[in-house]
């Protein structure tokens, strides 16, 4: 008898509230210091994320004129590749985290000029086959706009307990293409840090593994902890977009990952326009080490720390600060 194929599932949130309407900067956007970065930064101008989840509503007037392109790789919608409708809502809040349009009305993402390129591999159910997420990893790292543009940074907010080569190889062919791969840590964590929980993709060492934190920088009890945590971010309460033009409030690290993967199109343009040329992924990750701050839990609960995108600055100011007092004794 055949083996059922192996399967990967978003990884698990709740859904706090819905509202039809709201006009607020997201507190886990202004948290992250986004918007002091957006000028120098361009609002993430010109960079490509791929957020690979359960598709995105198109018609979202938050999210229509943000998504450059997109395609299904799952059997929903008759498995048509240029349907990739978000029948599951999970796909279009990580989207708007990302990169919501600053229009004056709804949310505003953490990268509000970034593009998005929208690959569903879930279905409306939340899973999705293993070789979906694989051909959506390589689709990405191959995909050019009309314009020549390409994906920079990959955002993913599932997971599974297997360790399956072919996904692990698909990401590394990413980092290898100078794309950054951004991946929610989990939300089975008991609310200890003595004990660990591994989910792949993750735990690959490659990737850039994302805890979540409450708005007041409190360890969130669900998320998980392992030795390949890189940095937590907001993943409390997190409000964006959702389906029927709606907005919705939700919990879980998928809500953290992608305040990072719109805070590295952010960094991408600071530090490219700082450095004069374009940074490997490995620069890339290194300036996103730079900008955050340490909060005292175990490393293997918040990894390099809090996602601050103006904490060099404000070192920077100090520093002059300083200096500035030493002349004048």
């Amino acid at each position: 008898m055949d083996q059922a194929p192996l399967q990967v599932k978003l990884v698990p949130y709740t859904i706090d509230s819905i509202v039809d309407n709201t006009n607020e900067t997201p507190e886990g956007v202004s948290l992250i210091q986004a918007p002091v970065t957006w000028e120098e930064s361009d609002q993430g101008e010109g960079i490509v994320i791929a957020v690979i989840d359960t598709g995105v509503e198109t018609d979202h007037p938050d999210l229509k004129d943000q998504i450059i392109g997109g395609r299904n790789f799952t059997t929903d919608h008759n498995g048509d590749p240029d349907i990739y409708e978000d029948n599951n809502g999970h796909g279009t809040h990580v989207t708007g985290t990302v990169a919501a349009s600053l229009n004056n009305d709804g949310v505003v993402g953490v990268a509000p000029k970034a593009k998005i390129l929208s690959l569903k591999v879930l279905s409306g159910e939340g899973s999705g086959d293993y070789e979906w997420i694989i051909n959506a990893i390589n689709y990405a790292v191959d995909w050019r706009g009309s314009q020549n543009e390409r994906v920079r940074v990959i955002s993913m907010s599932l997971g599974g307990p297997h360790d399956v080569p072919e996904l692990h190889k698909a990401i590394q062919n990413a980092i290898n293409n100078d794309v950054s791969v951004v991946v929610a840590a989990g939300n089975e964590g008991d609310g200890r840090e003595d004990t660990f929980e591994y989910s792949y993709p993750g735990s690959y060492n490659e990737v850039i593994q994302v805890g979540a934190v409450s708005n007041d920088l409190k360890l969130a009890t669900f998320t998980n902890s392992n030795t390949e945590i890189d940095l937590v971010a907001p993943g409390v309460e997190v409000v964006s977009t959702y389906l029927d033009n709606k907005y919705a409030s939700l919990s879980g690290t998928s809500m953290a990952a992608p305040h990072v993967a719109g805070a590295l199109a952010l960094i991408i343009n600071l530090s490219e326009k700082r450095f004069g040329r374009s940074l490997i992924e490995a620069e890339i990750y290194a300036q996103l080490v730079r900008r955050t701050l340490p909060l005292g839990f175990r490393k293997s609960s918040e990894g390099n720390g809090f996602l601050l995108l103006n904490l060099v600055e404000k070192i920077q100011e100090i520093i002059n600060i300083a200096r500035i007092n030493v002349t004048k004794d």
